[in-house]
Order: C-alpha cells, then structure tokens, then sequence
C-alpha cells in the first residue's frame, strides 16, 4: 500500500514494515504525511494478521519535523487565522487533535510498534517516535525538542509521552534549549531504547520474534503496560493483570505455546 507517496506498508509473517517515503524532504511533516501517518496508524489497528509493526523512515533520516512552508507561512501570519481549530478541533476519544493523533494513533495500535531511527529526528519528528513502544537509534542519530526555536511549544503529544520515559529536569532543559543530541545521549535520558548499527535491520528482528509469540499474549501486555504507564493506581492494575491472565490460561494460543516449549518446535499461532 502507499498513501499519497508518502507512506509505503508492507506486511509479511504477521510484520508491518511501515516507510516514510518522503525523501527529498527528510520525510518532513506537510498535511499529506499528516494524513498518511493517520490513516496507516487506524488500518493498521484492525488490520488482520498483524502482530507488530516498525516504523521507519527511507532516505538520509527518520523525519526532519514540520515542514518549512508551513513555518514561511507563520512567518507571514498567513497561518494565524486558522490557529483557533487546534484547541476547538474534533478530538479522538484520547483527546488528541489531529496533528497529535499522528503521534498517538501509534501509540494505540493494539501490537506493539518499533521505531527505527537514524539520521534526524527533530520537532514533531523526535515527537513521533515516542508514539511507539519501542525506539532503535544509531549511535550519530541528531535529536531535538525542537519547537522553541521557532518561539513554539512541542504540541504533538510529546509532553504527554516525554514524561513516561526522561525524568522532569532533562525534559525541561531540552524543551528550554532545543539543544541537539546524539543518539547515545538519548539512550542515557531514556527516549531512546538502545544503539544499534542499523536500527531498522534489529525492528525487524525484534517484530519477527514477537509475531512469534502468542499474539493474544502480547497485546494483553501492551494493555497491561499501558494501563501502568497512564498512571492508573496499584489497584486497578493488580486487578487487570488478574483479568488478563485469567482470560489467557487455557486457551488454545496458551495451550499452543506450553506443547509447542515441550516439543522443541516452532508455535503455530492463531490470529
């Protein structure tokens, strides 16, 4: 499938390689990759057979942020009269308005999802990659909150997903600054899960190893993580962990993956 030339998917043994295709301009946001990075991330929270997905971006980087027409047009106040829609825009059921829903639609999708990262990833590029479970980086990946330097705030979900994963003070400084960092860096903080010599070769490995598992057992995880990381108290989560369990013992996917341990063989999955 390719979405307005901007997103191309391929799906195989239960894998969605999901490609930004925008290359002579770094894969940067305009409103056609908007709309693209939408409808890809909604197909593919019910798209059959799917059970995890990377998302990677093809040329010299991951994604250069919002487009530079769209920052000419600040610059003229061409944009100004149209500002009012992002705070009284439709929202999803998450709260998200559209340009936010491109970052969270990732988040929701129900398998989990791996960025794989290299050249920049600025602005609402950086911003996107949160959205998914799982980042691989290069060592020499440039990132950045980069926002303030056009007088703006990161509006793409990124405060939301920022504080799950950095703790308060390196959030504040980078969003303060807009200061550039590496890739390893970004490990340190924590947005960033490891350095690898070709993120996009060790996603798909990662999404080939967990298509592999029993996939009713995984998205049970991803709700479960979920459910931890929006805050939800020590109750409520003790509760799901029951529910999801009890839902899991003795089916036919869990019965699978103890015969299959058992007899040194290779699961065989039903979706």
């Amino acid at each position: 499938m390719s979405t307005d030339d901007r997103i191309s998917v391929t799906i195989e043994n239960g894998v969605a390689d999901v490609r930004m295709i925008r290359t002579d301009k770094m894969n940067a946001l305009d409103d056609a990759m908007f709309s693209a990075l939408i409808e890809t991330g909604e197909r593919l929270k019910t798209e059959p057979g799917v059970r995890a997905v990377v998302l990677s971006g093809e040329g010299r980087a991951f994604c250069a942020g919002l487009d530079m027409g769209n920052f000419g047009k600040m610059a003229s106040g061409e944009r100004k009269g149209g500002t009012e829609t992002l705070v009284t825009a439709d929202r999803t059921a998450g709260g998200s308005n559209r340009a936010q829903h491109a970052v969270m639609v990732w988040r929701e999708i129900p398998v989990p999802v791996i960025a794989a990262i290299h050249g920049v990833a600025f602005g609402g590029g950086f911003q996107l990659c949160l959205g998914a479970d799982i980042r691989y980086v290069t060592a020499d990946t440039r990132m950045s909150i980069m926002e303030i330097k056009w007088g703006l705030v990161p509006d793409m979900a990124g405060l939301v997903l920022m504080r799950q994963l950095a703790r308060d003070d390196i959030v504040r400084e980078l969003t303060y600054s807009g200061r550039q960092f590496s890739g390893e860096e970004a490990v340190q903080y924590g947005f960033a899960t490891r350095v690898c010599a070709s993120p996009r070769t060790e996603a798909l490995g990662l999404a080939a190893e967990i298509a592999g598992k029993n996939p009713h057992a995984i998205r049970a995880d991803k709700r479960l993580l979920d459910l931890a990381a929006s805050g939800a108290d020590q109750h409520a989560i003790l509760k799901a962990e029951s529910v999801e369990q009890t839902a899991l013992i003795g089916s036919p996917n869990q019965i699978e993956a103890v015969v299959s341990n058992m007899q040194k063989r290779a699961a065989v999955f039903a979706d």
